[in-house]
């Protein structure tokens, strides 16, 4: 009897530590599906980092060393490409030669870039789609948010996936931020 409560006992304190465990890595952490209608959904990803402005700028701008090769048309991030200026465009190099155009910037600022992105799936059916990469002061640093806003008929549906791939990039964007190096695989 004295055993099976010392193993039952085990269990819980295993069990509470992994809980205190995931709690912990996911308070600073902030992602989620903001709205959603049938045809359109806005994410909102956030966390805290020790970093300046620029940092997070700077690691938006390369986007192909931190972007899941995983999320790419060639499955190779090397292909990408992202001239960082207004109008700029977020492209991959495709096999065949041509050029995919997955965003184009529509502004860059001390703390924030924009890009209308219909990225994926998106790409022919969002009437709108707006990415913004920003940062704001916080007592640890910066707060870096990425907002996704997409609209477009029957696009409501899409929110979960687009969520997941985008909670992705999110991460490898912030160990970019904080490492200055792409996350390894």
């Amino acid at each position: 009897m004295i055993r099976s409560a010392k193993i039952a006992l085990d269990v819980l304190l295993c069990g509470a530590s992994v809980l205190l465990a995931v709690m912990i890595t996911t308070s600073d952490a902030r992602a989620e599906v903001v709205s959603r209608s049938s045809d359109g959904f806005t994410l909102r990803f956030a966390v805290g980092v020790e970093a300046a402005p620029e940092d997070v700028v700077t690691a938006v701008s390369e986007l192909p060393q931190w972007w899941d090769p995983a999320h790419t048309y060639t499955g190779d991030s090397v292909n990408l490409s992202l001239a960082f200026e207004e109008g700029g465009c977020w492209c991959e190099n495709l096999a065949d030669g041509t050029v995919f155009e997955h965003a184009v910037v529509t502004g860059i600022a001390a703390d924030r870039v924009t890009m209308t992105a219909a990225l994926g799936p998106l790409h022919d059916k969002a009437t709108k789609a707006e990415l913004t990469f920003g940062s704001e002061p916080e007592n640890r640093g910066r707060l870096v948010t990425i907002d996704f806003v997409v609209e477009g008929p029957h696009l409501g549906v899409m929110a979960d996936g687009v969520n997941m791939v985008m909670d992705q990039a999110f991460d490898r964007l912030i160990h970019q931020i904080e490492y200055g190096e792409p996350p390894q695989p």
